[in-house]
């Protein structure tokens, strides 16, 4: 019941507004950022954060924004960014997560790295064609990667296989790059390589001369 209450909050509009601004910035959002991103007041944007923490869908921190620290410093400014924990829900209930963590294990067990990357390298073909970098991004983001711009690099900001990847790292992440370079096969100087950094995909997608590993 408690991904299905969490995910209730977000019925509200308002919520969803705030949520979604907080979610896609590549930073913590402070409550003055956020109500001006979701176009309300700072007291109903400071109200509805609150909630959206409660419910689990956002973590906060206090940071004091000018970097000053002792007397004179300010007030810490309550800062907001999603929340790393993960929610779905099904009616009737299922629970494909145990499946998956079982078939990686025994994956992993196995060595069968080089079958998996390949049919995931045929999943990833099957999605396409994308012809550049622009079509790559459309389909990542209808696939829940939430690709941000990085100067020449687009950035996954959201692993679809977080929980698997955390487990499995090694198969999971060979898995993801194996996908990604089967949707990106016809794109001419576009390529995915692995680029693991904190809270981030391990994959990222980049323009390419050559195309070239």
């Amino acid at each position: 019941m408690e991904d299905i209450e969490a995910i209730a909050v977000l019925q509200d509009p308002v919520r969803r507004r705030l949520y979604d601004y907080v979610a896609g910035q590549d930073h913590d959002v402070s409550r003055n950022e956020a109500a001006e991103g979701a176009g309300i007041q700072r007291t109903l944007a400071a109200f509805h954060l609150d909630k959206l923490v409660d419910a689990g869908l956002l973590e906060t921190e206090s940071k004091r924004l000018s970097g000053r620290s002792g007397p004179g410093a300010g007030r810490p400014a309550k800062l907001y960014r999603r929340s790393g924990v993960e929610r779905q829900f099904s009616v009737p209930a299922r629970d494909y997560r145990v499946a998956a963590d079982l078939l990686a294990e025994v994956a992993e067990t196995a060595r069968l790295d080089v079958e998996l990357q390949a049919a995931a390298r045929r999943e990833g073909r099957a999605a396409g064609p994308v012809e550049n970098l622009a079509a790559a991004e459309a389909v990542l983001t209808a696939r829940g990667y939430e690709p941000r711009q990085d100067g020449d690099v687009v950035r996954l900001a959201n692993c679809p296989f977080h929980v698997l990847s955390q487990r499995h790292p090694g198969l999971v992440c060979g898995m993801n790059l194996a996908l990604l370079e089967g949707l990106l096969e016809g794109a001419e100087g576009v390529r995915a390589r692995m680029d693991p950094r904190p809270g981030l995909c391990c994959v990222v997608v980049e323009s390419s001369k050559n195309n070239e590993s």
